[in-house]
């Protein structure tokens, strides 16, 4: 058995300029068409080497980053010297598409390029132009993660000749997750088995060997997992040819800092020498991916990665009213550490209703409270379509699902399955009706 190989799309967008020898009167008039607030401008136009931009919620950061990419090439850093990072698809190709209406676009040929994706589209570019240099194969393919869990699940089996034991042992999906947290937050094994999978240290030493097995069997079939793209870009900006891949930008802009990794870091080190030319925004307020490895401490302990970076903020709150400001200030004084960026509401909005804040006793409770306020809001002429309810994970509405079901109350749930679509719940319910029949 073998798993799949595929490759990923590049990920990967290039802008070009209106025009190499174009003056940037344009981009400037462009920018002014922006009308930044006091805030905003500061940081999109800072001539400090390294900046920290600590964005709140809804302060227009995309608009205050993309607008300094703009201000850089008016300023007459060219174009393809700039490289912009983010973390997923999405925002990569709405950052890049606000540029875009700022730079404007002709065919004005190679040297007039932005280049910008994610993370992980940017390393796979890097690794396939000098793949000889980095001592890869060029003609290496990219397993997505299902394909790296199968491979993983191969390698499983064929160490683990001991059935009970296999029974017993974690399974791929953990192994996977173990193997992928050590790379990306560049800890020994022992550490990260005890801080996220302490019920698999019994098995710590084979743990070890499965990993080890996992990469060899990588390098026999010329593949590289996701990780591996980070981990050879990594390796390559702290080779000898390092210098060469530096020498490609001299500014580098991050989006979402707060998401980033221990190896990301690493990577954001190697391509700036110490900060020179970077340009971090994020908030830490707003980390919510450790799960993948990421921590907040990255943004908060930024100056000890990069000493002399200056610190400029985004305030202004331009997505939400008052009233529902005073509450995320309030919420957020709370924090036992973090910076204490207090969010003001832009002027234009209005205070608003209070937001309530009621306890419920359990899911159970939860759910009928929120069923009895939509009814109530329908009696008082409040169409359900005008009615949401958001939940952080689609797995949370599980139980108001059901609730609504059983009320006839309709809904369109939007990300995710809903809970009797699901199909170990769809299994269930088709035994019950053959058991019923």
């Amino acid at each position: 058995m073998s798993p799949q190989i595929t490759s990923p799309s590049p990920e990967l967008s290039v802008i070009t300029t209106d025009d190499a020898d174009a003056p940037d009167v344009r981009i400037q008039q462009r920018l002014s068409q922006l009308r930044l607030d006091p805030e905003q401008s500061a940081a999109a136009t800072s001539d400090a080497s390294a900046l920290r931009i600590l964005a709140g919620a809804g302060t227009g950061k995309t608009t205050t980053l993309t607008a300094r990419v703009a201000h850089l090439i008016a300023t007459g850093v060219p174009a393809e010297r700039i490289l912009l990072l983010t973390f997923t698809r999405r925002a990569a190709a709405e950052m890049m598409s606000r540029v875009q209406s700022l730079v404007g676009h002709t065919q004005a040929g190679p040297r007039a390029r932005i280049r910008g994706g994610t993370f992980h589209s940017m390393a796979h570019r890097t690794l396939r132009r000098h793949s000889q240099q980095l001592g890869l194969p060029g003609n290496f393919n990219v397993l997505d993660p299902s394909d790296a869990a199968d491979l993983m699940e191969v390698v499983r089996t064929e160490t683990l000749t001991d059935t009970k034991l296999r029974k017993r042992f974690p399974r791929r999906s953990t192994l996977w997750d173990i193997y992928s947290r050590t790379v990306n937050t560049q800890q020994p094994l022992q550490h990260v088995l005890t801080d996220s999978f302490p019920w698999c240290l019994p098995h710590r030493e084979l743990i070890g060997q499965l990993c080890a097995s996992y990469t060899e069997r990588k390098a026999q079939m010329a593949v590289l997992d996701f990780d591996d793209l980070l981990l050879h870009w990594q390796a390559g900006l702290a080779s000898e040819f390092g210098d060469s891949l530096r020498a490609e930008f001299d500014q580098v802009l991050v989006d979402e800092y707060q998401d980033v990794n221990s190896l990301q870091v690493n990577i954001v080190q190697g391509l700036t020498a110490g900060g020179a030319g970077l340009c971090v925004v994020g908030d830490d307020a707003q980390a919510i991916y450790s799960f993948r490895g990421s921590s907040p401490r990255h943004i908060l302990n930024v100056a000890d990665d990069f000493p002399g970076i200056v610190n400029l903020q985004l305030a202004t709150n331009y997505r939400s009213v008052g009233s529902i400001v005073d509450v995320a200030n309030a919420v957020a004084c709370e924090a036992t550490e973090g910076f204490d960026v207090q969010l003001r509401p832009a002027p234009q909005r209005s205070q608003g209703d209070s937001p309530t804040f009621t306890r419920c006793y359990d899911e159970a409770d939860e759910a009928n409270l929120v069923c009895d306020r939509v009814l109530e809001l329908h009696e008082s002429g409040i169409d359900l379509r005008d009615q949401a309810v958001l939940v952080r994970a689609s797995q949370h509405s599980d139980r108001l699902e059901l609730e609504l079901g059983q009320r006839r109350i309709p809904f369109i749930k939007y990300g995710g399955l809903t809970y009797l679509q699901a199909a170990h719940i769809k299994d269930l319910l088709a035994l019950f009706r053959i058991v019923d029949n």
